[in-house]
């Protein structure tokens, strides 16, 4: 077997290696360590899982987005809605919450594809500042700028309750995680995913292998903007409010700037990156609650600029760089 064929191989197999299963269990074992900040892990968690969305189009697709905020809020507010309803069951709603951003991404990637990288970057921004101000006109509905509240979700399974302490919010959006990871790993390792790559590589060929491009690309958005909603279905149970900065394009631009930090097109920048900004943001934050955003700045430029890649990628290549030097040391 040739060295590019065993590449590929590697690149398009979805097993997990043992190094990633013990990195899987370090938010398990977080929620030990760190009792008393258990927010802050939920948190992180589920705003990763937009982040691994946004990472689908970007790093896989190659679609700039400036409005997954948009899935984002929906997903957030079908979920908030369905509990003021009634429907209290969360695991129903969380995926409501996700069909109704499925059907949202459906309808907007016929507009999205069309363009290409400035065009679909206007679209996608367009596309967010539209669902912002129908969510801020409708008050009556979302609550408007007082953002929507007073509703409580049912226990997990009957069982589980949450809890003012987040425990059991901990554990639900630490499974979700894991079941959308597995999911997009899965969507990525397999023809789809090669062909999305070759996409984002040289567009211009794919019709000559016989692949519809826009269809493969509108497939990819519906997806990434039903995990979105799927986000902020998470959100809206585990907080018990939804805040109409959940749409604005703030949050577009946070997601895409935890993605681009962690490194895109590879999932696991995703993870790392969301991690980063959201730790960084809170010690910031705490630290200079006014100029936390210019240290940030600066942490996202020196990323940028030394990092190619990523933190994912300049970590492969230290590793990469460090096994060289032992084998060429090796007798």
């Amino acid at each position: 077997m040739s060295p590019r064929s065993s590449a590929i191989e590697r690149l398009a197999s979805p097993r997990p290696r043992p190094v990633e299963v013990l990195a899987w269990l370090l938010p398990a074992l977080a929620f030990f360590l760190v009792p008393d900040n258990l927010a802050l892990g939920v948190s992180i968690m589920t705003y990763a899982v937009a982040v691994l969305a946004l990472d689908l189009v970007l790093g896989y697709a190659g679609i700039v987005s400036l409005g997954h905020a948009a899935f984002f809020g929906v997903g957030a507010y079908t979920a908030g809605l369905l509990a003021v309803q009634g429907w209290k069951e969360p695991l129903t709603g969380l995926l409501l919450a996700g069909a109704v951003s499925l059907a949202l991404g459906f309808l907007a990637s016929f507009l999205v594809v069309r363009g290409k990288d400035l065009t679909r970057l206007m679209v996608t921004l367009a596309i967010g500042l539209v669902v912002y101000e129908l969510a801020n006109r409708l008050s009556s509905v979302t609550g408007g700028m007082d953002g929507l509240s007073g509703f409580e979700i049912g226990p997990i399974f009957g069982v589980f309750s949450f809890d003012l302490y987040g425990r059991t919010a901990w554990w639900y959006v630490y499974g979700v995680l894991i079941l959308v990871f597995v999911l997009l790993r899965l969507v990525v390792s397999s023809p789809f995913g090669l062909s999305l790559r070759a996409i984002r590589e040289g567009v211009s060929r794919m019709p000559a292998l016989g692949a519809s491009v826009d269809q493969r690309l509108r497939i990819a958005f519906t997806l990434s903007a039903g995990v979105t909603g799927i986000a902020g279905g998470l959100l809206a149970q585990t907080t018990q409010f939804v805040g109409i900065d959940s749409l604005s394009v703030g949050r577009s631009a946070d997601f895409l700037v935890m993605l681009v930090l962690g490194g895109t097109g590879r999932l696991y920048g995703a993870l790392i990156g969301t991690t980063v900004f959201m730790i960084a943001h809170d010690y910031l934050a705490d630290m200079n609650p006014v100029y936390w955003e210019f240290w940030m700045g600066l942490l996202l430029m020196a990323v940028v600029l030394f990092a190619r890649g990523g933190i994912v990628g300049a970590g492969r290549r230290l590793l990469q760089t460090v096994k060289t030097k032992f084998a060429r040391a090796a007798p």
